[in-house]
């Protein structure tokens, strides 16, 4: 059995696009779906799938870990930027959706077989439609309780908002008080059985991620995320010490040794691996087993497209150490055109009930991406008051 070809799919939606990857065999009707969305950086990626192809093509798609580790350590540079890194996962996630289907079972039972019996999904507020959860005024807490609610009304438990404003490196009160009225309305309005999560995108500085934390700790958030950048991992370690609100982060880190340093200087009670970006599902799974030795809980970041969504959901049948899906269901309105998916979705609570199709147990329709070709993706660009450049 060998690898013939590997294609790319670009389908714009909007805020990304999205990447998705084919493997192809030499076994009539036997492929896989992998995904490498990475926003503004589609054409780099495309390439570097391009680029790493060369290296596979002809080789056996079962040998997983060693074409994983050929992709990492081959042509002297390894594959732990983002870009590469992106690029390495796409394919990975493919080869495993073909282990799947070679064994006509899916992929978590590959991996030893279910460890819980369904996964809960959180939302973004607006359900991702980028107008609603990155364009919603901070200090709009009016906007912040009706989308909360929103969200609850549509089954939800658990949901994300962007609370945190974009913040110079030291200000005074004012967005801290933002924050914690966007917030406030949003408890408020939803009461305490349904868990809420604070994204701030790596947005404030330490001191300020700190103060954030702070003001917001009474709420009692599932989870605070990014208080400040993964660079500094030693001052998410002092937000993590300061407050009872369990930190959040990861979504930036590429490869198991990146995971290990957080891990090892304590600074997260959740990690956000992406497996799209970490290095794939074969990543991952080090990663989360990592996780399990420390007893820090794994939540995946994924915002991307409809096999990173059904690739994170694998993994959480079969991973410990997981505890929730992160999903987006509005980003655009033909999103389920382009996929048929194995998974089911309860919409009471939005549970998660196991894949049983082989592989991921999802099939991409390539005419419907088609539909939707390469597209610039919206530009984001943040300044201070001051004019100087901030963080998005």
């Amino acid at each position: 059995m060998k690898i013939t070809a590997i294609e790319t799919f670009v389908c714009h939606a909007r805020m990304r696009n999205w990447i998705f990857v084919k493997i192809i065999t030499d076994q009539p009707g036997l492929w896989g779906w992998g995904e490498a969305t990475l926003e503004w950086h589609t054409q780099s990626v495309v390439g570097a799938i391009k680029d790493i192809s060369q290296l596979l093509i002809g080789e056996d798609p079962r040998r997983i870990e060693y074409l994983w580790q050929m992709m990492y350590r081959q042509h002297f540079w390894h594959g732990n930027g983002i870009v590469r890194g992106t690029a390495i996962s796409g394919i990975d996630i493919a080869l495993w959706d073909i282990l799947g289907k070679i064994h006509n079972v899916p992929c978590h039972e590959l991996w030893g077989g279910r460890v819980r019996d369904y996964i809960r999904l959180y939302c973004h507020l607006g359900g991702g439609r980028m107008e609603d959860f990155y364009e919603t005024a901070p200090d709009d807490a009016k906007r912040f309780g009706d989308l909360a609610l929103k969200a609850v009304d549509e089954g939800f438990t658990a949901f994300k908002s962007m609370a945190v404003p974009e913040t110079m490196s030291l200000e005074g009160l004012r967005p801290i008080k933002y924050a914690e009225a966007c917030v406030k309305a949003m408890r408020d309005a939803v009461g305490d059985d349904i868990d809420i999560m604070v994204d701030c995108h790596a947005r404030p500085s330490p001191r300020m991620g700190m103060q954030f934390a702070k003001a917001l700790e009474p709420y009692g958030l599932y989870f605070f995320e990014e208080p400040c950048w993964p660079e500094t991992m030693e001052d998410i370690a002092l937000i993590q010490r300061a407050v009872t609100t369990p930190i959040a982060s990861g979504e930036r880190l590429i490869g198991v040794h990146a995971f290990r340093d957080m891990l090892e200087k304590r600074a997260v009670s959740v990690i956000q691996p992406d497996i799209t970006h970490c290095g794939g599902l074969s990543e991952a799974r080090k990663i989360g087993a990592l996780a399990d030795a420390y007893r820090v809980s794994m939540a995946p970041h994924n915002p991307q497209g409809p096999v990173s969504t059904a690739a994170s959901i694998e993994l959480g049948f079969a991973t410990p150490s997981y505890i929730i899906c992160e999903s987006v269901h509005k980003d655009v309105e033909w999103r389920q055109d382009v996929v048929t998916e194995g998974f089911t979705v309860q919409e009471k609570g939005r549970i998660v009930l196991p894949n049983k199709r082989a592989g991921l147990g999802i099939e991409i329709n390539e005419e419907e991406v088609k539909k939707h070709p390469f597209q610039q993706e919206i530009l984001q660009r943040t300044f201070y008051k001051d004019g100087s450049v901030g963080d998005w």
